[in-house]
């Protein structure tokens, strides 16, 4: 990590400190910006002494706690990089004076995108067959078509609707599940609103796109693996704390389902050996906001909070 005790800003996402482009643009606004160059988010107490002294923080899913909060008395804004604010504790933040920056839906596409590519793939078998070819086993095992089968959209806010959106050309069924009335949405986009029951029970592939809260975490448990289709398939582009992963793996090996494509995990990296070596399991590193666009998207947003933060207190004019 680069590090320095007159600096005003903090970079955290190990994606920026990566990329050479975005590194220079903000390098080029703020000299001394620190950037976090582990290649992993941060612990507690590395996020403390890392943002020593800062007055804003770009931040992506390092654990923005309140014990971190109140050891850091001179930040005063904090831009948030990437999906959810789950990692944010926002009351503490507005307790001590820190606004927060951040624009919801920057990575829609490169989400929405990866959500189609695991429901393609999974339906076509491609994960597993192309895993076996390179075994040197030639298992001609084609799957379904998507065409003709029901996709549960479990969230519809920017990801969840996009994936509908991007569904248009499938002819395929589409159920939507979600706290608001998306009924005009959905009559636009020839889907319906339905329950969370009906979802899970009546659909070929249940993706899902909700913000981990109280509500969602363990959404999928093992009554809801047990209520889905055999022929079944689910996709997890949100937050991995939405599934348990228990259940899942049981599910997997019982057959409850055929099979699940994960971009997320409850804990990253992962550690469950036996749930990453299901052969009816494809999974991703948390890849799904990663593309080389979307990243400098967002990261390009969050940057716009800092220099507007520094605008106003007429360090930048």
């Amino acid at each position: 990590m680069t590090s320095g005790n007159t600096s005003r800003v903090a970079v955290t996402p190990p994606a920026i400190s990566k990329s050479p482009f975005l590194r220079k643009s903000i390098s080029n606004l703020f000299p001394d910006a620190r950037f976090n160059d582990s290649g992993r988010y941060l612990t507690e107490n590395e996020l403390i002494g890392f943002c020593d002294g800062v007055e804003a923080l770009l931040i992506g899913r390092d654990p923005l706690t309140e014990k971190v909060i109140a050891a850091l008395p001179q930040l005063r804004l904090v831009a948030k990089y990437g999906v959810g604010l789950d990692n944010l504790d926002i009351p503490a933040m507005e307790q001590r004076g820190v606004r927060l920056g951040w624009k919801a839906g920057v990575n829609r596409r490169s989400a929405a995108e990866l959500a189609m590519t695991f429901i393609l793939g999974l339906c076509h078998n491609v994960f597993w067959t192309g895993n076996e070819l390179k075994q040197g086993r030639w298992e001609k095992a084609g799957g379904v078509m998507l065409e003709g089968k029901t996709v549960g959209v479990i969230g519809c806010g920017h990801i969840g609707s996009d994936v509908v959106r991007l569904l248009q050309p499938f002819d395929c069924g589409i159920l939507v599940r979600d706290i608001l009335n998306k009924h005009s949405f959905c009559a636009e986009m020839g889907a319906q609103q339905v329950g969370f029951d009906t979802v899970i029970q009546e659909s070929d592939i249940v993706t899902l796109h909700v913000p981990l809260t109280d509500e969602t975490r363990n959404l999928m448990d093992a009554w809801a693996f047990r209520e889905m289709k055999p022929s079944a398939f689910l996709v997890n582009t949100s937050r991995g704390e939405v599934v348990d992963e228990k259940a899942l793996k049981r599910a997997l090996t019982a057959g409850d389902i055929t099979g699940a494509a994960l971009d997320v995990f409850a804990q990253e990296p992962p550690e469950d050996a036996e749930l990453l070596a299901c052969p009816n399991l494809f999974a991703t590193p948390h890849i799904g906001g990663n593309a080389k666009e979307a990243v400098e998207a967002m990261a390009q947003s969050a940057i716009s909070f800092i220099v507007d933060h520094f605008k106003e207190s007429g360090w930048i004019l």
